[in-house]
């Protein structure tokens, strides 16, 4: 007898009036609960009136580390701060405040009090010792101020800074105190006029972080005011030579 295949049952679609397995169980499930049936059953017996066991803890979260309270920043003393030019000198390359308790390779100020013109450097060259602007930069000057017809007895020659410091945070500086300090070298000094170079001591000149060298013309000390002229560092007119016309063109303006 020939043997007739059939096609599987996974892959004959449903004929009209059969159901499908899905509706069944739905079915079975809806008889069961309208029995009353709606829970999970165990065979294992239970007591109901065991008290419920407590549910573990949830592990509080690690404190946050206590910090100890920062220290103050260190701030120049100024308790000590000289009311006299000879006296501030010394002060300049003794103090430990001034630089962080570092008082080798410190230069002093040179010149007389009263003077035609006070010259103010970021700091000091770096081969200088015991004279301030004794090398490259200081034959530079001495060029330029014997163009504008002052002698070095008629100049007083200052740096912001008491030591060769070429990658100084101005304005970490500033918070220090240091501006406070350069008003009372200016008031001590006493001079007519002052040609700061460095467009970096700034932060040193003014309270008004939004005035540039150009609107700066006045610095003002404990005593009152002298008029300003900022110009570019010493150390780039030695490396750019064209930028001297500049300086010079606003000396004229400004001495005038």
């Amino acid at each position: 007898m020939r043997q007739v295949k059939t096609p599987s049952m996974r892959n004959r679609p449903y004929e009209s009036g059969e159901i499908h397995l899905g509706d069944q169980i739905s079915a079975a499930l809806a008889w069961w609960r309208d029995a009353g049936v709606d829970r999970d059953f165990h065979d294992t017996p239970q007591s109901w009136l065991a008290a419920a066991e407590p549910e573990p803890a949830i592990a509080a979260a690690p404190a946050a580390p206590v910090r100890p309270p920062e220290a103050p920043a260190p701030t120049i003393a100024r308790a000590g701060l000289p009311d006299d030019l000879t006296r501030f000198g010394e002060w300049w390359m003794t103090e430990p405040s001034l630089d962080g308790g570092r008082s080798a390779d410190r230069v002093p100020p040179r010149g007389p009090s009263g003077a035609k013109l006070m010259i103010l450097v970021p700091h000091p060259e770096r081969t200088d010792e015991d004279r301030l602007l004794a090398g490259p930069q200081g034959r530079l000057l001495d060029a330029m101020l014997a163009a504008m017809g002052i002698a070095p007895d008629e100049t007083y020659y200052a740096s912001a800074l008491p030591r060769h410091t070429p990658h100084a945070d101005w304005a970490g500086i500033a918070a220090l105190g240091m501006p406070a300090i350069l008003a009372r070298h200016v008031a001590l000094a006493r001079p007519a006029r002052v040609l700061a170079f460095g467009n970096v001591i700034l932060p040193l000149l003014s309270n008004d972080p939004t005035k540039n060298s150009d609107d700066l013309d006045q610095l003002n000390h404990e005593s009152g005011s002298v008029p300003l002229l900022v110009g570019r560092d010493l150390a780039m007119l030695l490396e750019r030579p064209g930028w001297k016309s500049r300086v010079w063109t606003r000396w004229l303006d400004w001495a005038t």
